[in-house]
Parts: C-alpha cells; sequence; structure tokens
C-alpha cells in the first residue's frame, strides 16, 4: 500500500474524531490549548493503537481467510464508510448528551467509540501483508493534528461542519475499499 492511500485512510478515520473535536470545542466554555491538546492526545492515541490491535487479531485469522481477504477488506471498508455517512446525520445528539467532554471518563469513552472503524481497518491491513508500524504512526499523527483543528474550529463555528466532515471520511473510506477490489479482481 502506497503510503498516500494510508494517508487518506488516516484522514477517512480521523473524521470522526474531527467530527467529536469540533462538538467538544464548541461545548467546552473557556477552551485553552491545554484542553485543545488533552482532547487531540486521547484521540490521536486510542486511534493510532486500534488499528495494531486490529492487525494482530486479523494476523490471527490470516491464513484461513487469504483468498477472500480482498472481498473482506471491501466489505469492512465500506460498511465504516457507510456507517459514518448514515451517523453523520445523528452526530450532534450524541455529542449534546455526553456531558462535559474535558471529563477523563467521558473522553476516553469518546476516543473508544470514534476508534472502532480503526479497529476493522487494522484487520484489513492485516489481509493485504502490510508492516502496521507506519499505519499506526500515520493514523495516531493525522487523528491529533485533526483533533486538536478540531477543538478550536469547534470553538469558532460551532456545529456548522462537523456532519460533513464525517460524510466525507465515510465517502474516502468507501472509494479506497473500491481501490482494493478492484486491485485484486481485475488487475
Amino acid at each position: 500500500m502506497q503510503m498516500y492511500q494510508v494517508i487518506f485512510i488516516a484522514v477517512g478515520l480521523a473524521a470522526d474524531s474531527f467530527a467529536v473535536s469540533v462538538s467538544s470545542g464548541a461545548i467546552i466554555e473557556k477552551l485553552h490549548l491545554r484542553h485543545a491538546l488533552r482532547i487531540a492526545v486521547f484521540f490521536g492515541f486510542v486511534q493510532g493503537i486500534m488499528p495494531w490491535i486490529g492487525w494482530r487479531v486479523g494476523s490471527l485469522a490470516s491464513d484461513m481467510i487469504r483468498s477472500i481477504d480482498h472481498w473482506l477488506a471491501f466489505g469492512i471498508l465500506c460498511f465504516i464508510g457507510g456507517k459514518m455517512i448514515y451517523e453523520s446525520r445523528k452526530l450532534e445528539e450524541e455529542i449534546e448528551k455526553s456531558a462535559d467532554p474535558l471529563n477523563i471518563y467521558v473522553l476516553f469513552s469518546l476516543a473508544i467509540a470514534t476508534s472502532i472503524d480503526a479497529l476493522a481497518v487494522g484487520v484489513t491491513f492485516s489481509f493485504l501483508d502490510l508492516s502496521i508500524i507506519e499505519p499506526v504512526i500515520v493514523i495516531g499523527i493525522v487523528t491529533f493534528i485533526f483533533s486538536l483543528a478540531g477543538t478550536y474550529i469547534g470553538e469558532f463555528f460551532g456545529h456548522v461542519f462537523e456532519d460533513k466532515i464525517e460524510l466525507a471520511g465515510g465517502l474516502i473510506l468507501i472509494g479506497i475499499g473500491c481501490k482494493i477490489l478492484v486491485e485484486h479482481t481485475l488487475l
């Protein structure tokens, strides 16, 4: 897998975290750098580690499903992308119910919830015989940057962009899933 593909996947995965960060920035009364960094570190770390966990799990089963791995990668990425598109319509309600986004338990819950997709993508990476180090680092850094920026964007613009970003992230993942399928079946 080329680096640009890993970056596109990272951007797609970071869309959830970005959207939640925008909402968090809108909720926090007096946003300080330490607040934005706290959110970004939580999201970046959890989003970065989840693909590694998925890769480990997928590696254990990869020999059994090698002949259909491209179909599974396509299915997982399209499912995740479709879920992100669907959830882009209801994200605002969930964040408003979640209370204080700086509370460590709320923040950890949000970080886990936004990174389940990264776990599934990690499983997909194991099917593609990738080294997981680069994707983990890239996904963690991209998510950190997006979350940091999202927190400040949320402070200034509120809820204007969050659902559109998640929609775009879903479309990116579906596109990558289609590309994997085409590469393995037609080329």
